[in-house]
């Protein structure tokens, strides 16, 4: 039987995977047979294949031998160049890695997974652990209150009643809270597994890479050890790594060192690259030595747990007021407690007989312990109705599913804080490019002198040549063709994009040829200040030097002595040329296109020298090649966003970097100007004269302005913090590095999944998937949901803590037992916290909330309306509850044990109720709508359902009896009088003045 060695080297394809028999002590001689079985294996390619009659064997040597992962992490994180140069070099660690400089890895399944099998993923874990939560939640106050009770419960009933009834109290009290802290954990849990899930969409950002001689796009988390990674401006490190090919980089360490000076990379003296910073000038490839926990920011992550429950401003205040409640609380059932122990032992009580409770010596010693056990157990409960705990709880789970959905709806909450300030935003400042146009860039006119081209058949050789060098050399992107026959493949930013398709389809340019026939010297990458790019490159065929200019129209005209008309000739410009042009620029403008120039100069070897001295290219007497219009579609369903955020009362400005004419055109074609509104009027300006205005210049006219054009980031910057200074709630969309200081500095940024650079999603709080406008107004009305999802919560919970707490204390003091014990308070709770959240976050943005003002930042968490609507449910069920607790037995004709249940069904049915009531704060219609939300019905129909469970069914555990069909109907009939109840109380008028402020003296 023969043994055939297969090698998993390169990119051959693999034999199926069969048990591998290659032992430790056997590697020497296997790799010392390295180089004849890569020669047996060269042979035995050019055999023909036949059915083997024999066993292969796939025997699976050292993967990538001759370096390993130490030594990888070693030369960068040390950033040791002697170590570097011991290995041979870049190129030679490429070799180690069986990588091709020029084209990359292989990129075969097999291939990939190897190398992920030796060097990892670049991926690192940091979810917390259900126990985590599990832990946190035992932390809570008022569960270890409740354990307390339970525990004092438990040896209470033990000891009066026997092991087997005396556990039943105590017990359930146990398994209610044990409930509680499951579903709080659970709850918990899984909005940390959200966070996380979200944050790694977040983080999935597409990288560039070569392989198999082809560039192509994928994920980040996709990228391997030995891959060959494309680096431009803004782009985020995507691992560990060492320069390898292009123009040196200035890399942004500041997330790594803290320094902000940007650093320079290049091959010579400084070629490492961290995980993690950002490429702030250059372009250039890198090749890929370590990913995910190999890198240094990735050991960094390993070591620290990343906290993803940092609390919203309204969590804050929510815990402010639970606080305050549990103060009040506190101090009434300390009242309770001192007049009941008073009570007692006073004399002033009786047992179930009637009997004077306390006679002094005579009374025995655990009756009188069992009696205030008894005591404080009720003090206990006064302290556990008065502290609205599972509000935090309940809020989690509101923020949780509106995150959950308004990922669907395109858009993903980076930070918590966002949903609540979202639904408060007053003004809205948009990019144009992307989030109000489709970003489907085409070239739709041509003007070669002052003449528009249709035939370019007609254009001469020479000054064709000159065209296609200006898009296929001074450019960002590029264009692949697998096969002659198969589709060109491009690459870049819209711009670069349209341009290159243009050239390649109708001037028949060939990329690769040029970029053969010519050596570039120097680039200058493009950036939103100077709005243009430009590079210089070396003739091979005639040694002489070219400098070619790309970019907005008026800034490269305004750089331009000469122009080639439609012949080809060379001309100079005079000043009546100049305005035809500009006139050009200005229809071009008018009709929604953006108008690109291309400019060129042929420079002597004099001027070279001198401008690699300066690290510049020559900016002056250059000759204007031709201008093309470059058209981007409006998005469908943009104009009617635009007008429902106007309705919302939230202003929307444009703010671009395209001239004012092309930003007037889009304007009103989107809807945030009117028809009228000319160039003459405020309400368009030019980013420079924005920032030469006094500030109380800028200050009196940023409310009129609706169009800022020509803007810089500076610009925008200055802008948002105009309009904060005014007192607007401010939310500005971005997608490059530059608008990373207006995002952070607005109250919401909204950065651009698609387009968005990482620094711009890094320093935004909502990040737009599709980058569709249309979704930002979506997030608005997302916001306002969520605000009222809370302030319904908040009613719905105060009212039954107040009607609990004023039932609780009274009966106590009236020397009566407290209708509502700990196991029946931690029903209500459940019901509230859990399936009365679960309905009102469930409900879905609705038209009214785009027709209501802003929500203002200002106002108190419970408006003067909340608390009418909380005073009047709450007093109907005092008066209600304390009816049945007094004279309960003689209206039903019912003993002590229906009366209690009686009440517990009337409450938990008025909580149900009082949800229908919740729906709408202000109108007294609050049955619109409900057939909608079949999830709304479906949670009360749960809460029935396990309501009729304990009343029916759960006797001894829930101290409570079987009520008749009477009995149901007549608590069904007290519960449903909330509503009219409700429409009533509607009816009172309130105060603008906030009710608690009446209390200051």
């Amino acid at each position: 039987m023969s043994n055939i060695f297969h090698l998993n080297l390169n990119c051959k394809e693999p034999i199926p995977d069969v048990p591998t028999i290659l032992s430790k002590p056997n590697k020497r001689w296997h790799l010392a047979l390295h180089p004849l079985l890569n020669e047996k294996r060269k042979e035995s390619s050019k055999l023909p294949v036949t059915t083997p009659s024999f066993v292969a064997l796939n025997v699976k040597p050292d993967a990538f031998s001759s370096i390993d992962q130490t030594s990888l992490t070693a030369i960068v994180k040390e950033k040791n160049l002697d170590l570097l140069l011991e290995f041979g070099g870049v190129e030679s660690v490429a070799d180690a890695l069986e990588t091709d400089v020029k084209n990359g890895i292989c990129g075969a399944v097999h291939d990939i997974a190897l190398r992920q099998e030796v060097f990892g993923s670049n991926t690192y874990q940091t979810a917390k652990s259900l126990f985590h939560f599990v832990m946190e939640a035992f932390k809570d106050l008022t569960i270890l209150i409740l354990l307390l009770c339970a525990t004092l419960s438990l040896g209470s009933g033990i000891k009066e009643h026997g092991l087997k009834e005396g556990w039943y109290d105590g017990g359930s009290i146990f398994a209610a809270v044990l409930l509680i802290i499951s579903v709080s954990t659970l709850s918990n849990f899984r909005h940390n597994r959200l966070l996380e899930k979200l944050s790694k969409v977040s983080n999935n950002i597409k990288v560039d890479v070569v392989r198999n001689g082809r560039r192509q796009q994928i994920s980040i988390f996709e990228i391997v050890v030995g891959d060959v990674v494309c680096l431009k401006i803004s782009d985020q490190v995507p691992a560990d790594g060492l320069f390898l090919d292009g123009h040196p980089l200035q890399v942004d360490e500041s997330s790594m060192t803290g320094e902000s000076d940007h650093v320079e990379v290049n091959s010579s003296q400084n070629p490492f690259l961290f995980s993690g910073t950002k490429v702030a000038d250059g372009s250039a490839q890198m090749l890929v030595t370590s990913v995910g926990v190999n890198t240094t920011c990735g050991q960094m992550m390993s070591t620290i747990s990343r906290d993803t429950n940092d609390q919203t401003p309204l969590q804050a205040r929510l815990k402010k007021l639970t606080s305050s409640t549990g103060k009040v609380g506190m101090a009434i059932a300390f009242l309770v407690l001192v007049v009941s122990l008073v009570r007692y032992f006073s004399g002033n009580t009786e047992d179930e007989n009637g009997n004077q409770e306390f006679i002094g010596s005579n009374t025995k010693a655990v009756d009188m312990v069992n009696s205030v056990v008894r005591i404080i157990a009720a003090a206990v409960t006064i302290v556990v109705v008065a502290m609205p705990e599972g509000l935090s709880l309940a809020v989690t789970l509101i923020l949780a599913y509106s995150m959950k959905r308004m990922m669907a709806d395109q858009t993903m909450v980076r930070k918590l804080s966002a949903c609540e300030t979202m639904g408060s935003v007053t003004t809205i400042c948009t990019d144009k490019t992307g989030t109000l146009t489709l970003n489907q860039m085409k070239v739709t006119k041509f003007c070669l002198g002052q003449e528009p081209i249709e035939a370019f058949s007609s254009i001469s050789t020479n000054l064709l040549n000159l065209i296609q060098q200006g898009a296929a050399l001074n450019t960002s992107g590029s264009v692949y063709r697998a096969t002659s026959g198969s589709k060109f493949e491009l690459s870049g930013s819209p711009t670069e994009k349209a341009i290159l398709s243009w050239a390649v389809l109708e001037l028949d340019m060939d990329m690769e040829i040029l970029k053969q026939t010519c050596t570039i010297l120097h680039v200058e990458a493009f950036n939103s200040e100077k709005k243009r790019s430009g590079v210089s490159i070396r003739s091979k065929a005639d040694n002489t030097i070219h400098v070619h200019w790309k970019g907005a129209a008026e800034m490269i005209l305004a750089m331009c002595s000469r122009y080639y008309d439609a012949s080809g000739s060379m001309k100079d410009m005079d000043d009546d040329e100049r305005m035809i042009f500009e006139q050009i620029i200005q229809g071009m403008a008018a009709s929604s296109l953006r108008c690109i120039a291309f400019a060129h100069i042929q420079i002597s070897e004099e001027e070279h020298e001198i401008g690699v001295g300066l690290q510049k290219l020559k900016e002056d007497s250059l000759t204007l090649i031709g201008l093309v219009g470059i058209k981007d579609p409006c998005r469908p369903g943009v104009r009617k966003a635009v007008e429902d955020c106007q309705c919302a009362g939230v202003n929307v400005k444009m703010i671009t970097s395209d001239n004012a004419f092309t930003a007037r055109a889009i304007a009103t074609e989107c809807g945030i100007l009117k028809p009228d509104q000319g160039m003459t009027s405020e309400a368009v300006v030019e980013g420079e004269i924005f920032r030469n205005y006094t500030l109380e210049e800028r200050m009196e006219k940023v409310d009129k302005i609706r169009v800022m054009a020509r803007s810089s980031p500076f610009d925008k910057l200055l802008m948002v913090q105009c309009l904060k200074q005014k007192g607007h709630v401010v939310a500005v969309t971005g997608d490059g590095t530059n608008d990373a200081p207006a995002l952070k500095e607005a109250h919401i940024g909204l950065s651009m999944g698609i387009q968005g650079t990482e620094v711009a999603k890094e320093s935004s709080d909502i990040i737009v998937l599709d980058d569709n406008f249309t979704s930002v107004a979506t997030v608005l009305r997302w916001g306002r949901c969520v605000h009222n999802s809370i302030q319904k919560l908040i009613q719905l919970q105060l009212t039954m803590n107040v009607a609990a707490l004023v039932i609780n204390a009274v009966a106590v003091v009236s020397a009566r037992e407290v209708p509502f014990t700990v196991l029946k308070l931690l029903w209500l709770s459940l019901i509230l916290d859990t399936l009365c959240a679960l309905t009102l976050a469930t409900g879905q943005p609705t038209k009214d909330v785009m027709e209501e003002p802003p929500v203002s930042q200002t106002q108190p968490l419970i408006t003067n309306i909340m608390w009418r609507n909380i005073l009047g449910q709450a007093s109907y069920q005092i008066v209600l509850v304390l009816t049945l607790q007094f004279s309960g037995e003689s209206i039903f004709d019912v003993n002590k044990r229906v009366k209690d249940t009686l009440i517990l069904n009337t409450s938990v049915l008025c909580q149900v109720f009082n949800q229908v009531n919740a729906r709408k704060l202000e109108k007294k219609n609050v049955f619109g709508g409900m057939h909608e939300n079949r999830l709304f019905w479906g949670m009360i129909g749960i809460t029935i359902i396990l309501e009729v469970v304990v009343v029916e069914f759960l006797k001894k555990l829930a101290d409570t009896e079987r009520l008749s069909w009477a009995q149901w109907g007549a608590c069904m009939g007290m519960a449903a009088l909330s509503w009219p109840v409700g429409w009533v109380v509607k009816c009172i008028p309130v105060s603008d003045k906030p009710f608690l402020s009446y209390l200051n003296w």
